[in-house]
């Protein structure tokens, strides 16, 4: 979609700015724009790669997996069939684990992981099951401990203290994916009593 969005809003740009004769305006606000975006492209790239580091030693250290493991009661909550199946329930603490300390690129292969080991255990391959639907939205109102990339988008712009955002991102994440679990199950109870089918139940 953004492969057609984009396009359609740099043609109607440059039509206004010919129609109304600010081409110059266009050109200085092209080059500018462009300046911009290389200097915060750089800056996220430096915070992005001092905290990949320090993510790096807590992964190589055990203490992702360490907190994969402090949240595995949580996930089996939040998942109560599959108390029984331990490595689909390890993959999803594991996942929830990176996105909470922020390493996405560990995340991304442990969530493929994990749908993987829940597609295993589908009963309905053409149709995702209650626990994957669940964990896609986990993962998209993810929860985060270190918010890397605000943090630095607020350095960039002259924040005195752009970590001071830990508490209330922490808290916001974690009530949005609250809210996102909640609202998810609801709908599964819903389809339940239409189509009798049974969903987050031992």
């Amino acid at each position: 979609m953004m492969n057609y969005i984009l396009p359609i809003m740099l043609a109607l740009s440059f039509v206004s700015a010919m129609a109304t004769g600010r081409m110059n305006e266009l050109s200085a606000a092209v080059i500018e724009g462009g300046t911009s975006a290389t200097g915060l492209l750089l800056n996220l790239v430096s915070v992005m790669c001092f905290w990949g580091g320090v993510m790096e030693v807590a992964e190589k250290s055990g203490i992702t997996t360490l907190f994969s493991r402090l949240i595995a009661p949580i996930m089996k909550l939040i998942f109560p069939r599959l108390r029984k199946e331990k490595y689909a329930l390890e993959a999803i603490s594991m996942n929830v684990a990176a996105n909470i300390l922020g390493i996405g690129n560990a995340a991304t292969p442990l969530g493929i992981e994990a749908m993987k080991r829940l597609q295993q255990l589908n009963p309905d391959t053409k149709r995702a099951s209650d626990e994957m639907v669940v964990f896609v939205v986990m993962n998209t109102a993810a929860m985060r401990l270190i918010p890397t990339t605000v943090a630095a988008l607020r350095g960039q712009y002259g924040s005195a203290e752009p970590m001071s955002i830990i508490v209330p991102t922490l808290l916001t994440t974690l009530c949005s994916m609250v809210v996102a679990v909640a609202t998810a199950k609801i709908g599964c109870l819903i389809s339940e009593k239409r189509s009798e089918k049974k969903c987050f139940r031992k």
